[in-house]
């Protein structure tokens, strides 16, 4: 009987657990967690909803050294082969129009009781609550060290630990380094889909403001990305949906030491001459009104004395004294927030890591290491991470898939 070792009960390592022993009843599979139960991740996902795949998966949506080695999975393992696999443990899915795919309950532990069931039923053994710290192969045979005992005579090993991001759920990058201890060689991590800290001075006077926008991203002065959705103003700097998809471009130049710069553009739908026009209008009409009370009109209020410091123009100014050139830099401040990053808010706040376990070492159609027979590695480990909206998941599933199909094999 062939014994297989999963490090990491994740979405990677739950679905290859599950398809590898139904492909190969007679395999013994032990299923290893630093958590004690399975699926901490996938709770957490969606704020507790799971937006657990999308419809619309393809390379493109993805970001890493080599992007293209999500196509073969992503092939094999669409979204059709999901909603199958869904439905084998009950599960049914609910997918919106912009392709973002949620459990009908809308609960994410509907996600992690279904696949708990399936685990027991097929009889799959978790060892929770163990943290496998080093695996060493002698003669054919991998032996797994936890801090405090061994697991010996396993003929597979899965690596699907993930990476850092989330660390207070217990996410550490130890199966990064286990796969070097095998010869892999990885690229540098990094939090992704996360907030940002910039060196604006006033971000704490906008803490709480969100707006939709139009973000801009340059590195080293060259525009490099454009990207529109809601911004969030906080007191470290930006968060929203736009900066978390924007991060993912942004914070890998930084640990480059590259200059990294956003512009927010908080009327996107306008063009700058139409935004100029409701300025001057404005002003026009209301003569003897306080040009920050006609602005509140425009922006939120916390906005108003901001934009209005930055361009040196005291609040209190009648309209009727406005000239040209304070409308004209006001409109630019309104379309052309500049700002510098400096940080982000790291792994805790982070929803997925960039880098990791290089893909060229692995093999794309099997996930098993080119360095070492037998050993196979799935999910974050790799340098592969996915926008947001439930890409990261599906290449987990996907890959974790492939990965099962190959321990399931009989030799």
């Amino acid at each position: 009987m062939s014994k297989i070792a999963i490090i990491g009960a994740g979405a990677a390592g739950l679905i290859a657990s599950i398809t590898a022993k139904s492909e190969n009843p007679s395999l013994e599979i032990d299923l290893f967690d630093i958590n004690n139960a399975i699926g901490k991740k996938i709770l957490a996902s969606g704020n507790g909803r799971c937006n657990i795949s999308n419809i619309n998966a393809q390379v493109s949506n993805y970001i890493g050294e080599n992007p293209s080695f999500t196509s073969y999975c992503l092939k094999q393992f669409d979204f059709n082969h999901f909603k199958k696999f869904s439905k084998s443990l009950g599960l049914l899915l609910d997918v919106k129009e912009d392709g973002k795919v949620y459990p009908l309950s809308n609960e994410a532990k509907s996600v992690t009781t279904l696949l708990q069931s399936k685990l027991e039923s097929l009889g799959l053994n978790f060892i929770g609550n163990t943290k496998i710290v080093k695996i060493r192969k002698e003669q054919e045979k991998f032996i797994l060290s936890s801090e405090e005992e061994e697991f010996k005579d396993y003929d597979k090993v899965l690596i699907s630990s993930g990476l850092a991001a989330a660390p207070q759920l217990n996410s550490t990058e130890i199966g990064m380094d286990i796969a070097s201890s095998f010869g892999h060689s990885s690229n540098i991590t990094y939090p992704s889909l996360v907030g940002l800290q910039t060196d604006f001075e006033h971000k704490a006077r906008l803490q709480g403001v969100k707006k939709e926008s139009q973000v801009t991203l340059y590195i080293d002065g060259q525009k490099e990305n454009e990207i529109l959705g809601d911004v969030l103003f906080t007191k470290y700097g930006v968060s929203g949906f736009a900066i978390l998809d924007i991060s993912q471009y942004a914070v890998y130049p930084m640990s480059l030491y590259q200059d990294v710069q956003i512009a927010i553009n908080l009327f996107p739908k306008q063009t700058r001459n139409e935004v100029l026009g409701m300025i001057e209008s404005l002003v026009k009409s209301l003569p003897n009104e306080k040009l920050g009370n006609i602005l509140s009109g425009v922006v939120s209020n916390k906005l108003v004395p901001v934009i209005l410091d930055m361009i040196k123009v005291d609040s209190e100014i009648k309209a009727i004294d406005v000239n040209a050139k304070h409308i004209r830099a006001i409109v630019n401040t309104l379309i052309n927030l500049r700002m510098k990053v400096i940080d982000t808010q790291g792994f805790k706040h982070a929803e997925a890591s960039g880098g990791g376990v290089r893909t060229d070492e692995v093999d794309d159609k099997t996930f098993e290491s080119k360095k070492c027979s037998g050993l196979y590695l799935a999910g974050e480990v790799l340098d592969i991470v996915g926008n947001r909206g439930g890409y990261n998941l599906q290449f987990a599933w996907a890959s974790g898939y492939l990965a099962g199909k190959s321990l399931g094999k009989r030799k």
